[in-house]
């Protein structure tokens, strides 16, 4: 038995729920924040068997796609005032960091 921890970004997560749920694999889906944008993942618990980690690897990697977004970070400006000016800047987000982990036990009620 192992546990899939897999975190992604919350515009994927539904898409990905929806795969995991129509090959009849159950999730525990977790709100969580952070990286670089500081902005929603969602965390998805999984309890599988060792012979289907693959199968469930590949389904969030294909459907956690990664994509471009400008954000506008503030980067200082020399001088004797602390100004900041914006800047747009692209960034690659999305994608999708998964753990594999053993477990020991099991269970559903």
């Amino acid at each position: 038995m192992k546990l899939i921890v897999a975190i992604v970004q919350d515009k994927d997560a539904g898409r990905i729920l929806q795969a995991l749920v129509k090959k009849d694999f159950r999730a525990t889906r977790l709100a969580s924040t952070g990286g670089f944008l500081r902005e929603g993942n969602t965390t998805l618990l999984l309890g599988v068997e060792e012979e289907q980690v693959q199968e469930v690897v590949d389904l969030i990697g294909e459907l956690g796609c990664s994509r471009e977004k400008l954000v506008t970070p503030l980067s200082a400006v020399g001088g004797p005032m602390d100004s900041y000016v914006p800047y747009p800047v692209e960034v690659t987000v999305g994608g999708a960091t998964i753990f594999v982990l053993p477990v020991e036990q099991y269970h559903r009620f």
